[in-house]
């Protein structure tokens, strides 16, 4: 009776072999924004993409419009592996990861170029590498935008201007601190915001024109303000639980696929800003195209000196980074 059974092996580890390659990968993907925002643009892509490129043996959940709960709790999700993937704004991770504050600093960036230098380049790796810490895979970046001031109650030119304001801000040491600095009341508040907007609970947010234009913001805000005064990334994740269960092609297929997605939506995204800056001012917003910059840089240029970059490591990369910029 053994020798058909021996004669069988070969056959049998074939079969098994062939179920392993073939099985389908599922992943959940949370983005906290509703459909036609610049996550959902790159989440939509990176599933088109690899369910594209791995014939159908993955297969991509997408969960959006904070359907599975805010940026903080997606990213709570993620590191349970939960969900597997994640595409969030660089500053709820400042709770996860300080270092994250170095891209998220006042004024750092010029331009679209040097963006993509500095964060497809050694620094940005830097930063993904360090978010394994907090069990959290960093996969690449895809674009926020340069955010800039929306307020109801006057415009703004000057930092003199937004003494007082109550403007909504993520929940993020680093970006409550820049509008304590400018003098405004920083209100830490979970997206969506619309109706505190509306309601008179806030004066004013900060945000890419993306948003504005997306989440009709020209609707109830009358003001707003080209500050640019910070370049807000997005950070394409995965559970760190779940890509240490991964073989090396399919680790290499997700990673190739978010970055190709990412870069799609950073072309997709600059295209479209000077059309709809032009759509904010056709529906009425005031817009203050030229503010003294120069005025917003020098109130919060102590910023580095704060406790939020006391930690060495983030001191020594935000240098490094400051440097790079210059």
């Amino acid at each position: 009776m053994r020798k058909p059974l021996i004669a069988l092996l070969p056959l049998l580890l074939l079969c098994v072999t062939t179920i392993e390659a073939t099985a389908e990968i599922r992943i959940k993907l949370g983005v906290v924004t509703k459909p036609g925002s610049a996550q959902n643009i790159v989440a939509d892509k990176f599933k088109e993409l690899i369910e594209s490129s791995s014939e159908g043996n993955v297969k991509v959940q997408i969960f959006h419009s904070k359907s599975i709960g805010n940026e903080t709790e997606i990213l709570q999700q993620i590191q349970m592996n939960t969900i597997q993937m994640g595409i969030i704004t660089g500053g709820p991770f400042d709770t996860f990861d300080p270092i994250v504050r170095v891209i998220n600093y006042p004024f750092l960036f010029k331009d679209y170029a040097q963006v993509d230098e500095i964060l497809d380049g050694p620094l940005g790796a830097e930063i993904l590498k360090s978010l394994e810490d907090a069990g959290v895979k960093g996969l690449c970046f895809s674009e926020n935008g340069f955010r800039n001031l929306t307020n109801n109650r006057r415009a703004v030119s000057h930092p003199k201007d937004v003494e007082g304001l109550k403007i909504r801000v993520m929940a993020s040491a680093m970006h409550k601190t820049i509008w304590q600095q400018l003098g405004a009341n920083p209100t830490p508040m979970p997206w969506p915001i619309y109706t505190e907007l509306e309601q008179g609970v806030i004066d004013g947010q900060e945000n890419p024109l993306w948003v504005m234009e997306v989440y009709k913001f020209y609707e109830i805000q009358d003001h707003m303000t080209l500050t640019r005064h910070v370049y807000s990334p997005h950070i394409d994740v995965a559970s760190l639980l779940w890509w240490n269960t991964l073989d090396q092609g399919t680790r290499k297929l997700i990673q190739s696929t978010m970055y190709e997605a990412a870069v799609h939506q950073r072309k997709l995204n600059r295209e479209k800003n000077s059309a709809r800056l032009d759509f904010l001012k056709s529906k009425g917003m005031r817009v203050v195209a030229s503010p003294d910059i120069g005025a917003f840089r020098a109130r919060v240029a102590g910023i580095k000196d704060t406790e939020i970059y006391k930690d060495p490591r983030v001191r020594d990369l935000l240098i490094r980074v400051l440097e790079a910029t210059k």
